[in-house]
């Protein structure tokens, strides 16, 4: 979800993803052996990693491969070019992830970087998966054992990349009102994800991929990041198709909402909004610290919002405000999310399990985004879903009212458009906690993947969850083949359309219906949509 955080058990996670980093992925039985392979880019030479599993297979992988410069030298700027390197620069480990507070932190500015995965560098021109990593726009990184890209690289013969670039206030901070200097502050992160494409237009053939055949996948803050990137006109050619998965960005920050966030974060340093160069010495801490500000926002009570803004320049409209965005009408385009989202956050309150029909409205005032008269809402739920308890109520009006409305604007807008477009909802419930989660934000990553046994993964390793993994990794190879999600197994797909709203369904069944949840939908059309950042 493009607005909320990782939840502080994901972050946990995610830590311990990190400390995995440099060990052997015994999950999938690899060794490391045999003649390390080499590349040459524009920086120099690079030596990767053979990875053999267990069946004898190969992957290999390069770690931390730079497509720009350390950022703390020119902070708030535009990314600038990797500087060259003498010899073999090793490539077998993972970088630091970005600047950022949390679990991940403290992170580094030095972390414009990539990791690959490929069967061969051999001149294949394989499809290139090209993951965002999720997190918001605030944290996160491109390391996590669920993203590692062995497993989808070798069931479809492609080239995996994830991606580093720069977050939080090191990516979104919008100074531009202050100082000209600083014009293009306010996307710096999404400019950061352009030259990575930049980057892999001109190198990636070296790694077997396709520079004429890049898929952009990307879950929650990744997916908003992509939907971003589909409205910027320096991103127009770098990517061919675009898969988001419970993230979207329906409106981006204006300049007025952007700059006075700026003005707080700078009242919390004591900088004077005429005199910013002390921000270019301070240290990366003390920055992060002062972004823990109160956001103005009266949606919730969060940190200071940072994300793309509508500087008129790098990002000329909003990404999918008032219609879809004309440059990527072309761009096939898949929009899914989870059926369960907020269960993911929201159910770590053990009293958002043990509501009465007392207790839900306060919670419902305090967590619908959509600001509907909260008896409307469940006199409404009540009708839609009469033997639903109070706790299911809220976690259903929760999810509907903030990440998978913006999903459906964003289907709906493409259709508008006749772009080809296709729709999926996870259904398949997590088996953990006594399957009290769902099918709960985050839970298509490892599935996507085809990583179910990865550390992180709240999929269970059953049979079924090994088949909707499956059917999942399956569509999405094959999207990224074909620019269609079809293949031979899975139920016929249509694209999406607003007569008839076919969506995948994900899970032990998997099948198509139309408008699932139609009653919810319609619900709340009520109300405008307004994504947290736009005001």
């Amino acid at each position: 979800m493009a607005h909320d955080g990782i939840d502080s058990t994901r972050r946990r996670l995610l830590l311990a993803g990190s400390a995995l980093a440099l060990m052997p992925m015994s999950t999938f039985a690899v060794t490391r052996g045999g003649r390390t392979p080499t590349v040459r880019v524009r920086g120099g030479r690079l030596q990767g990693a053979r990875d053999i599993l267990a069946d004898g297979r190969e992957v290999l992988s390069f770690r931390h491969v730079p497509y720009g410069a350390d950022t703390a030298r020119h902070r708030f700027q535009p990314p600038q070019p990797e500087p060259a390197w003498r010899g073999v620069r090793d490539a077998t480990h993972f970088g630091p992830v970005a600047a950022q507070s949390g679990a991940l932190g403290p992170g580094s500015e030095d972390c414009l970087s990539l990791n690959i995965w490929t069967p061969s560098t051999d001149k294949a021109k394989r499809p290139v998966l090209v993951y965002i990593h999720g997190g918001g726009y605030t944290t996160g990184g491109g390391n996590d054992p669920l993203y590692d890209g062995t497993r989808l690289c070798l069931r479809g013969d492609v080239v995996v990349v994830t991606v580093q670039h720069r977050l939080n206030l090191f990516g979104y901070l919008y100074l531009g009102e202050f100082d000209e200097r600083f014009t293009a502050s306010g996307n710096i992160g999404q400019l950061d994800l352009i030259a990575a494409l930049h980057w892999i237009r001109e190198h990636i053939a070296a790694f077997g991929g396709d520079p004429g055949n890049v898929t952009l996948f990307g879950q929650s803050g990744g997916g908003a990041k992509i939907a971003t990137l589909m409205a910027m006109p320096e991103a127009a050619g770098l990517f061919h198709r675009a898969m988001t998965m419970s993230g979207q960005q329906v409106t981006a920050a204006g300049p007025r909402a952007a700059a006075q966030r700026a003005r707080l974060f700078l009242d919390a340093l004591g900088i004077a909004p005429d005199r910013l160069d002390p921000l270019l010495s301070m240290p990366a801490a003390r920055l992060l610290d002062a972004a823990r500000t109160r956001d103005p926002s009266r949606v919730e009570e969060m940190a200071l919002y940072f994300g793309p803004v509508l500087d008129g320049r790098d990002l000329p409209r909003h990404p999918f405000h008032p219609d879809a965005p004309p440059q990527s009408a072309a761009i096939p385009m898949i929009i899914g999310n989870t059926r369960d989202e907020t269960r993911a956050f929201l159910g770590k309150d053990p009293a958002h399990h043990a509501l009465t029909w007392a207790t839900l409205p306060d919670a419902l005032r305090r967590h619908q985004y959509v600001d509907l008269p909260t008896d409307v809402v469940i006199a409404e739920y009540r009708r839609l879903y009469p033997d639903d308890t109070p706790s299911e109520i809220f976690f259903a009006a929760t999810t509907a009212g903030r990440s998978w409305r913006g999903a459906v604007l964003e289907a709906e807008a493409r259709a508008r458009q006749a772009a080809p477009t296709w729709v999926y909802q996870l259904d398949f419930p997590s088996p953990l906690d006594g399957g009290r989660d769902r099918a709960l934000h985050t839970l298509d990553i490892p599935l996507v993947f085809d990583n179910i046994r990865q550390p992180g993964s709240r999929t269970g390793n059953s049979d079924d969850a090994q088949r909707v993994a499956d059917a999942m990794s399956d569509a999405l190879l094959a999207f990224a083949r074909h620019g269609n999600p079809n293949y031979a197994g899975l139920p016929h797909w249509p694209r999406y359309d607003l007569a008839q709203r076919a969506t995948m369904i994900f899970d032990r069944a998997t099948r198509v219906e139309n408008d699932p949840r139609g009653g919810e939908r319609r619900l709340y059309e009520q109300a405008p949509f307004v994504q947290r950042g736009t005001f």
